[in-house]
């Protein structure tokens, strides 16, 4: 599966979903403080990569620990400041993180699959253009958001899954460089 047919370069933007995709999600647990956040295995290199190919980086992240009052906005903050200083350091780039702290049941409009974050994101960076943007994620709440916003959706898990909101399946943001590299 490649991503050849989308001409992508500087003027398209990566929206990625953050738990399952950035780091490793904890089993029926919230990443609540920083010691527990573990980047999965290629992540940093794959960004690195990414950096070099598009022209804005987001992440947008529902995380409804907040509303469940497991761990604190502060909390939060501290480990997007050193996710995004460790992906830095290592030669990626996240322009900005973008996260939902409402519950489910709220049904809020920034907690994907609404798409208020999306919505944000166009707010501070003008020049994204939904049709020239890819939203990688780890669930169909992600790929629904991409389709709201007419965004193309890779779905990352090593389960395949066929669903009319899937774009693209890969089991890592690994093979999603992989299929760039093949498409150049």
């Amino acid at each position: 599966m490649t991503l050849k047919n989308l001409n992508i370069d500087k003027t398209w933007t990566l929206f990625l979903d953050r738990d399952g995709v950035i780091n490793k999600k904890l089993d029926n647990d919230y990443v609540k403080h920083w010691i527990e956040f573990e980047f999965i295995e290629g992540v940093l290199d794959a960004l690195k990569y990414f950096n070099s190919f598009f022209g804005k980086i987001v992440v947008v992240t529902n995380q409804q620990g907040i509303g469940k009052r497991l761990y604190r906005i502060e909390d939060l903050e501290i480990i997007h400041k050193n996710m995004v200083y460790e992906i830095d350091y290592h030669g990626g780039r996240i322009d900005r993180v973008y996260f939902s702290p409402h519950l489910h049941s709220e049904n809020h409009p920034t907690r994907k699959p609404g798409i208020g974050m999306a919505l944000k994101a166009k707010e501070d960076f003008p020049e994204i253009d939904f049709m020239k943007s890819i939203i990688i994620g780890d669930s169909l709440s992600d790929m629904e958001f991409g389709r709201k916003t007419g965004m193309k959706t890779i779905y990352i898990s090593e389960k395949k899954i066929t669903h009319e909101m899937i774009d693209y399946n890969f089991n890592s943001l690994n093979e999603v460089v992989i299929s760039l590299q093949n498409a150049f």
